[in-house]
C-alpha cells in the first residue's frame, strides 16, 4: 500500500516537471501559445490531483474520528458509498 507521502511526492514530483517545461518553454523556447496551453492544463489537472488527494485523506480522517467520537466501529461500508457515489 502507498503511503501517503509517496502519493504526494510522485504528484508533486508531476508538477515540478510540468512547471520546469512551462519555464523552459517560456524563457527558451519560441512562444508556442499551444505548447503553453497544454502544459497549463496538464499542471490545473496534477494540482487538481493532489487536492484530491488531500481532500480523500482528511475526509477519512474524520470519518475515523467522528465514528471513534461516537463509540462506532469502522466496517467500510461508509467509504465504499461514498466512492460509489463519486463514480457516478
Amino acid at each position: 500500500m502507498a503511503s501517503l507521502k509517496e502519493a504526494t511526492g510522485a504528484i508533486t514530483e508531476k508538477l515540478e516537471s510540468l512547471v520546469s517545461d512551462l519555464r523552459s518553454e517560456l524563457e527558451d523556447g519560441e512562444i508556442d501559445f499551444e505548447r503553453l496551453t497544454g502544459l497549463a492544463d496538464q499542471i490545473s489537472e496534477a494540482a487538481d490531483g493532489l487536492a484530491e488527494t488531500f481532500s480523500n485523506v482528511n475526509e477519512t480522517l474524520m470519518q475515523r474520528l467522528d465514528q471513534l467520537k461516537s463509540g462506532g466501529s469502522s466496517n467500510g461500508s461508509s467509504s465504499s458509498q461514498k466512492k460509489t457515489s463519486k463514480a457516478s
